[in-house]
């Protein structure tokens, strides 16, 4: 049996993951055939991501024509393939990125005579939203709050990897212009030394130039 109290800890705990839920990108778009659309996605390294879409029927009642198909490729920003099908209407992906960036999943529609526009519905998950929490959750009260918890705790666990992946990010930032700016300044001195050389052998050549002439 459900308390009043019980019923109040689950509110609080769906509030406070409603709130800290993981990046999730659900859209519908048009695509025309002969062009690509690419939409990116920031991933951190070792997290889950998972992926559906789908042609959208303009017509329910029929099957969709042979002209509404797509070919569809997620590539990491090191350019690594992790998903591809070629002329489907439908389809999903799912893996562990291996690596943190930018991964792009990238839709083209082959060419058609004459030019039909497709309408794509794509949901893209990551982190604790790319979790199947059906397969988590039991019956009764009890394991409903403790399954609750779980999805809070691997939420707040994902917020947590996520800011120290900004941080390091971050110093990466800081490295570089750092790096930069000596450069920079190294540059900026080799410059100056050129530029002095220069105008001390252009002295010099004058110099001889006017005593050759017997000017000086």
């Amino acid at each position: 049996m459900i308390t009043p109290r019980l019923n109040l800890y689950l509110l609080v705990i769906m509030t406070i993951i409603g709130l800290l839920s993981s990046p999730s990108k659900s859209l519908r778009f048009e695509l025309e055939s002969g062009h690509t659309k690419c939409i990116s996605e920031d991933i951190k390294s070792n997290s889950m991501t998972v992926g559906k879409y789908s042609i959208v029927n303009p017509h329910d009642s029929q099957p969709l024509p042979e002209s509404h198909k797509l070919t569809v490729r997620v590539t990491s920003s090191y350019g690594n393939s992790y998903h591809y099908s070629e002329r489907v209407e439908s389809g999903q992906f799912a893996f562990t990125a291996a690596e943190a960036g930018d991964y792009m999943a990238c839709f083209w529609a082959a060419d058609h005579k004459p030019t039909v526009t497709l309408s794509v519905d794509f949901d893209w998950k990551t982190g604790v939203a790319a979790k199947d929490w059906s397969n988590v959750a039991k019956k009764g009260s009890v394991d409903v709050m403790e399954m609750e918890l779980k999805k809070m705790y691997d939420t707040v666990i994902s917020i947590q990897e996520e800011m120290n992946y900004l941080r390091e990010r971050e110093d990466e930032m800081q490295d570089l212009n750092t790096s930069t700016n000596v450069k920079m300044a190294w540059l900026s001195f080799l410059s100056i030394i050129v530029s002095l050389s220069v105008a001390g052998l252009q002295v010099w050549h004058l110099k001889t130039f006017f005593q050759k002439k017997k000017l000086i």
